[in-house]
């Protein structure tokens, strides 16, 4: 556990990803506050009834939850406390709309989301693999009854301060972070990460441009020049924030290159995906793989770098070459 102001404390919360943990902010002000609080499993359950225990707490004494973004490992058990403690569950407004409401309409999300797969690429022996995925994550996310919607701009008391309520959407379409000018403190979630970078992928439904959104969000990390970060996985603190956002938006701007100088013949998301992660992935890391080379392209195709060619797979292809490859 790590302090982050005089009430305000960082632990960090087993999942059973690739990042091993997520951090949840815990506020022993009034009102008692998390800010995210992991999957719904029964370890995520004991890590965090640990922590309120360290700091002399209960699950039923958790007044509010302000999630960052919907993602299950920062999201899942926000329906389970609130059935502890009746606490509010605030959002943001885009990411109730878009993102919340889908595990609510899980069914029909999922078969979109299947078909947005195909249409890109995925081979279709690896289409059931999405299902199997899916409702294993289903069944690690708690039903909510309730959910607050915030607006950008609106303000909330945290930890004795005042927090402003911004919008980074890229990472997620509704990302928010919570930002104190006084103290230049900006809670993160996954908008920037230490060790990697944040998924940043075109998913069904989701917002047309995730990577143009995503690289305004890294501008406003840089403008904003927090003197420290709170961050959802590794850290959990750091004070680096604009330099770090600075590497990302180099990163990214790379990863175009890659696709402009290598995309030699029309591709799909699928096959384009080996240029920008050639190594090898497990089915799960190439389905992100592809929706990240998906936002990629579509980056580039609404520059008007690139041609998109419909047809039962959607191919791209460089803007000059797409009458001929047509």
């Amino acid at each position: 556990m790590i302090a982050v102001t005089q009430t305000l404390f960082a632990v960090q919360i087993p999942i059973p990803y690739p990042m091993k943990f997520v951090t949840v902010l815990i506020d022993t002000a009034q009102p008692v506050t998390l800010v995210d609080c992991a999957l719904d499993t029964p370890e995520a359950r004991a890590a965090l009834e640990a922590a309120l225990h360290e700091l002399k707490l209960e699950f039923k004494d958790v007044k509010r939850i302000v999630i960052t973004h919907h993602h299950p490992d920062h999201y899942g058990l926000a329906g389970w406390i609130q059935n502890q403690s009746n606490c509010q569950i605030l959002m943001l407004e885009l990411d109730i709309t878009r993102g919340a409401n889908h595990w609510n309409d899980w069914e029909n999300w999922l078969e979109g989301h299947v078909r947005h797969f195909a249409r890109h690429g995925l081979p279709t022996d690896e289409l059931e693999g999405i299902r199997v995925d899916a409702r294993a994550t289903r069944d690690r996310v708690g039903a909510n009854s309730v959910l607050i919607p915030l607006q950008p701009g609106d303000t909330l008391p945290l930890a004795e301060k005042t927090f402003e309520v911004l919008w980074m959407p890229g990472h997620a379409d509704g990302h928010l972070t919570l930002w104190n000018v006084q103290e230049k403190l900006l809670i993160a979630g996954d908008v920037i990460l230490e060790r990697i970078t944040p998924n940043v992928g075109l998913w069904a439904n989701s917002r047309p441009n995730p990577l143009k959104d995503y690289l305004q969000s890294l501008e406003q990390v840089r403008q904003l020049a927090p003197i420290k970060a709170v961050v959802g996985h590794y850290g959990p603190i750091i004070e680096n924030a604009a330099e770090r956002a600075l590497e990302i938006t180099l990163h990214h701007h790379a990863r175009l290159d890659e696709l402009r100088t290598q995309l030699l013949r029309p591709m799909n998301a699928f096959e384009a995906s080996f240029i920008l992660f050639a190594r090898e992935l497990n089915p799960t890391g190439r389905r992100f793989a592809l929706t990240e080379t998906l936002a990629h392209l579509e980056y580039l195709h609404q520059n008007g770098e690139l041609s998109q060619l419909e047809g039962d797979v959607i191919r791209y292809a460089r803007a000059t070459d797409s009458t001929r490859a047509a």
